[in-house]
C-alpha cells in the first residue's frame, strides 16, 4: 500500500467516523451531539494550523549558521560575478 493509498484510507476512515456521529447514527449524549460534533472540524483546522505554527517557529528559532556553507556560497557568487563579467554584464558590487 503505497503512501498516498494509507492517507486516503486514513481520511476516509475519519471522514465516515464524523459523518455517523453527525448524523446522529452513534448514541451521543445531547450536549456532545448539539455543540461539540459540529465543530470538530474547525477545531481540527485550528488546532492543525497552530501546530504547523508552532513547528515553523521552533524550526527558525532553532536554525544553525553553517560556516562552511556561507563560505561555499559566497565563493559560487563570486564565481558567478566572475563569469557574468566575462560575458559583458554589468554586476554592481
Amino acid at each position: 500500500m503505497t503512501r498516498a493509498q494509507q492517507q486516503l484510507a486514513l481520511l476516509a476512515t475519519f471522514s465516515i467516523t464524523y459523518f455517523i456521529c453527525f448524523a446522529g447514527l452513534l448514541p451521543l449524549p445531547e450536549k456532545i451531539q448539539d455543540e461539540i460534533i459540529p465543530v470538530l472540524p474547525f477545531w481540527f483546522l485550528v488546532s492543525f494550523g497552530a501546530f504547523l505554527l508552532f513547528k515553523l517557529g521552533y524550526g527558525v528559532l532553532t536554525f544553525n549558521d553553517v560556516p562552511d556553507a556561507y563560505e561555499e556560497l559566497m565563493g559560487q557568487i563570486k564565481q558567478a560575478k566572475t563569469d557574468l563579467r566575462k560575458k559583458g554584464v554589468d554586476v554592481s558590487d
